[in-house]
């Protein structure tokens, strides 16, 4: 399939954010206003992209818990709705749930119900991202998986707890984690940014400077998935990975997320998008 390409919209990015930013910075509606544009192909990869958030959502309906992320696909009432009867959830989703409901049903089969929801609903989420036709969302799944993996194998290390209750999915890297012994897992060489989340998750007495150095592995990796692309989905997608942490961050800190809307905007300044689009001639 010919990707298709996004001239006008890539070019707009950096209107659509201030926009969003004279709003009191709301990246829903941005998001919002970006799928409108996009093909039915790459409408889904951005669905996709963001069921992440909806897993979230979905875990802390379970819990009882008032938080919501609003960067998900669904409203809190659709979800409420579809956690008790998923018709309209995507297919990963919603086998996992009717797995939990019915540990004796058809879908139980397949799906390890002894474990947390939670580990069942990412495993499933990664798996789908794995199979999509959407390179960038390929591989940033991959590395998201494997970042929060790490991050949580060094703070269960830490706390004296098993490693492989935390990890999601299964491969080398979370085989080396379950099992190895040595200080770096056995992953030295293996994962680029792994210096830097053992610096960040040893930060305990500023959890919020931990956050942000997280934090920049991502977005310094949303930068590199993408840096051969130009007007494409994977373009696209890249900006709102950075997007996303804006908007994070603008709850957590206001001034840490002033200054990654700051560095944002800068990269979508005109002359950066003109010199893409002669490089891309």
């Amino acid at each position: 399939m010919f990707e298709k390409n996004y001239y006008c919209l890539v070019a707009g990015l950096r209107e659509y954010t201030l926009d969003a930013d004279n709003k009191g910075f709301d990246a829903r509606e941005v998001i919002d206003e970006i799928r409108e544009e996009l093909s039915k192909h790459d409408r889904h990869s951005l669905e996709l992209f963001y069921g992440y958030y909806d897993i979230e959502n979905i875990i802390s309906l379970k819990a009882a818990r008032s938080r919501f992320n609003l960067l998900g696909n669904f409203s809190r009432e659709e979800l409420e709705q579809q956690v008790a009867q998923p018709t309209k959830l995507p297919s990963y989703m919603a086998d996992v749930l009717r797995a939990y409901a019915d540990p004796e049903g058809e879908e139980a089969e397949s799906i390890d119900t002894s474990l947390p929801i939670e580990r069942n609903l990412y495993a499933a989420y990664y798996a789908a991202c794995a199979e999509s036709g959407c390179r960038y969302l390929r591989e940033w799944a991959e590395f998201d998986r494997t970042l929060r993996n790490v991050c949580a194998a060094y703070a269960a290390r830490r706390a004296g707890q098993e490693v492989e209750g935390v990890v999601v999915g299964h491969d080398d890297i979370t085989d080396s984690l379950s099992r190895s012994s040595a200080s770096d897992f056995g992953l030295k060489g293996e994962v680029d940014y792994l210096d830097e989340v053992m610096a960040a998750v040893a930060d305990e007495q500023n959890l919020v400077e931990k956050e942000r150095k997280i934090d920049r592995i991502r977005w310094s990796m949303s930068d590199a998935l993408a840096e051969k692309d130009y007007f494409n989905i994977n373009t696209i997608l890249s900006y709102l990975s950075k997007l996303n942490i804006v908007q994070r961050w603008f709850a957590l800190d206001e001034r840490v997320g002033r200054a990654m809307y700051d560095e944002l905007i800068a990269s979508l300044s005109g002359r950066e998008v003109v010199s893409k689009a002669i490089e891309s001639i």
